[in-house]
């Protein structure tokens, strides 16, 4: 049976999820936010809150919102336009858990077997001694049902991944075909991987990736004399100033180079590499650079969390325009499976 391809005149859309676990860094910075608000200068684009992907870890209610809000308030004040981009909160589209339930009636067992995170908890409780399901929760074995119901609930047509998010996007198709096949015809969009630029981790201040497991960020609106205090814990070995240095191994010239100008940067490498500069002065430097980068958003991040009310109406604007497009995807699909409205 040939499979018609639902009516569609808008401009293809990208999709972006952003998970509120952590304080935004300067990790999630040039990993996520950077490369996705220049997208969005390309693109039509949605990107939302993953708030309720955060649930299967994240147990405390007011820290729970605390996290929800700063990090939209940093996407705000770096320059996302919420009338460009569609901007909103997961928990705010009913229909995206409506689609979940429907989208796990046609997912295999052995699929989330098979999903990258499932496979590494099993892994860890294996390494402990432990049975292989301790301690894992439904929610983070479901994971994908629910990343997936994000993805198709909107028709989006290009997603942004990296090899470590390929699997993601591979499991949401085999989904969608799933029931496209069912019902011999193409109620879901098979969404299209958009190759994300392989960006190396950047690393923390002691030189293991940046993250807040570890507790090595530095947040990206901290204020100067916390950032500065940062930047200075940056590991380094003991030498002197005039004694060479080897910065193509040093923690702090890999996070520099990332922030200064170029030239500047290859300065800096020249000096350290040849002696005559000190560590102290190139943390100086990184401090002046990240102020200089990120100080005059600071003033827009602390009116987003000092009002709440006009955060929660650029989000309830951006749920409004989000269900538009995700309300005729999932009354084609209940009609489909003879659900009547």
């Amino acid at each position: 049976m040939s499979q018609k391809k639902p009516e569609t005149s808008r401009e293809p859309l990208i999709l972006t999820g952003i998970k509120p676990t952590g304080t935004p860094h300067l990790g999630n910075y040039l990993g996520a936010i950077k490369p996705s608000l220049e997208l969005a200068e390309r693109y039509p684009a949605a990107y939302f809150m993953a708030d309720y992907h955060a649930l299967t870890t994240l147990r405390d209610p007011a820290r729970f919102r605390e996290l929800t809000h700063q990090v939209a308030a940093t996407w705000l004040a770096l320059g996302l336009d919420p009338d460009r981009v569609i901007f909103f909160r997961q928990s705010d589209i009913p229909e995206v858990f409506e689609l979940t339930w429907v989208l796990a009636c046609f997912t295999s067992k052995g699929l989330l077997n098979r999903a990258h995170a499932y496979k590494a908890a099993v892994a860890a409780n294996r390494e402990a001694g432990n049975e292989d399901d301790w301690d894992i929760n439904a929610g983070l074995y479901n994971y994908p049902v629910l990343m997936a119901a994000d993805i198709l609930a909107y028709g989006t047509d290009r997603v942004p991944v990296g090899q470590d998010q390929k699997q993601h996007l591979e499991m949401t198709r085999d989904i969608a075909g799933a029931i496209n096949h069912a019902y011999g015809r193409e109620l879901l969009k098979l969404p299209e991987p958009l190759i994300a630029e392989e960006l190396k981790a950047i690393p923390g201040i002691d030189g293991r990736k940046m993250s807040k497991s570890y507790d090595n960020v530095i947040p990206i609106f901290a204020p100067p004399k916390v950032l500065k205090k940062r930047v200075m814990q940056i590991v380094t070995d003991s030498k002197v100033v005039d004694e060479p240095k080897d910065p193509d191994s040093s923690v702090l010239y890999e996070i520099y180079r990332l922030f200064a100008p170029g030239e500047e940067a290859k300065r800096v490498y020249e000096g350290l590499k040849r002696g005559g500069l000190g560590y102290g002065d190139v943390k100086k430097s990184l401090a002046a650079h990240l102020e200089e980068q990120f100080g005059p958003h600071r003033e827009q991040y602390e009116h987003w969390i000092s009002h709440p009310d006009e955060l929660e109406d650029v989000l309830h604007a951006g749920a409004v325009r989000a269900r538009e497009l995700a309300r005729p995807i999932l009354d084609r699909l209940r009609e489909a499976i003879g659900i009547d409205r």
